[in-house]
């Protein structure tokens, strides 16, 4: 961060991992503003809890439409099947799942780039964990180290000396890890929203891979989980 500039884009889904950032990055000072995308996901419920999660911290939030067409391969923005019903285990061994959005985040942080400049902030925060490499390759510390890059070369900022930082606190935490953080941080946990496919009424599925994913999380961590599962 730049002397003088503590100005920071969030980008928040709704789900744990984002919450716990933004509450990280007012911790320890930082000026947010928060950025989530519509794109059409099956569980747009998720922006509904960004919008809940931004309004406890009291800071701006702007949801950016997406033409969700471009993502259309992916079963969290198509009529194909989620993946349910598998274990921890299964789910590390299974390699890129179907609810892989191509191109996602690279997108989401070049809006967040876009996003940095008009407001000069100094750092983009981004919030995958240690779980999501393997399912995942632009969750990878590869690949934030390449994003990087982009931003040290493709930004008014860097050609002024002071290229935005991406920020990934959580990039080396599995989720009881981060579910510990978030005790520490008094994240409201009970608004955030983690499975692909809830009802109506936002309850978790409980079946889905990030259902199984935050149950297991909660037990490991030894907290009470707020969550409301269908199953």
């Amino acid at each position: 961060m730049t002397k003088n500039n503590n100005k920071a884009i969030v980008l928040i889904s709704g789900g744990i991992d984002s919450a716990v950032i933004l509450a990280q990055a007012i911790k320890d000072g930082r000026v947010c503003s928060t950025l989530s995308f519509d794109y059409s996901q099956r569980h747009r419920l998720e922006l509904r809890a960004a919008q809940a999660i931004a309004r406890f911290y009291n800071v701006p939030h702007q949801i950016i439409k997406v033409d969700c067409s471009a993502f259309a391969r992916s079963s969290l923005a198509s009529a194909k099947k989620i993946p349910q019903n598998r274990s921890s285990a299964e789910i590390a061994k299974a390699g890129i799942p179907s609810t892989y959005v191509p191109g996602r985040n690279t997108l989401f942080l070049a809006y967040a780039m876009g996003q940095a400049e008009m407001m000069d902030a100094s750092e983009i925060y981004y919030g995958p964990n240690a779980m999501d490499h393997v399912p995942y390759p632009d969750c990878r510390p590869e690949f934030i180290h390449a994003f990087q890059q982009v931003l040290n070369v493709a930004t008014q900022q860097a050609q002024n000396g002071k290229a935005p930082k991406l920020v990934a606190p959580l990039v080396h935490m599995r989720k009881e890890q981060i579910l510990t953080l978030a005790h520490a941080l008094k994240v409201p946990l009970e608004l955030t929203l983690s499975c692909y496919d809830p009802t109506s009424l936002s309850h978790h599925c409980g079946i889905c891979d990030a259902c199984v994913l935050r149950k297991e999380a909660f037990s490991l961590a030894g907290l009470p989980d707020p969550t409301k599962y269908k199953v």
